[in-house]
């Protein structure tokens, strides 16, 4: 009975440590990101161009609306995340863009591949997986 209690204690604090290294560390965006207004104003245009550009460079591994379910995603070590869900929609438009400027880890940095505008018209884009 002894070695079945201190077994189960074993696999209960080598799920729990498992389970810890496994988190993604929060992704810190500097203020002057943060709190950077969208120059590109959210509209027809600007929607349809992110989603174009969304399409090409994001929805293998963030999926075509945004579930983190892309072709890609499945060979990822992290998942690349849900964008519907309210974690990411709550963000700012300048985390949103900074994150997918600078990258981190397996998501690829889009400085010097794409233009800003370009950038914030995926921002844009975004917003329209909002559950």
């Amino acid at each position: 009975m002894k070695t079945l209690k201190l077994t189960f204690i074993s696999s209960v604090i080598m799920f729990m440590s498992i389970s810890l290294v496994a988190q993604p560390k929060p992704w810190i965006v500097p203020t002057n990101f943060k709190t950077m207004k969208n120059p590109v104003a959210v509209s027809e245009t600007s929607t349809k161009t992110g989603q174009a550009l969304y399409t090409k460079n994001c929805a293998s591994c963030h999926g075509k609306a945004g579930l983190g379910d892309g072709v890609k995603a499945r060979a990822l070590k992290d998942f690349p995340g849900d964008f519907s869900k309210a974690e990411f929609q709550g963000q700012t438009d300048g985390d949103r863009f900074y994150k997918t400027k600078t990258g981190r880890g397996e998501m690829p940095k889009y400085e010097g591949k794409l233009a800003d505008n370009d950038i914030w018209n995926i921002v844009n884009y975004m917003k329209t997986f909002k559950k």
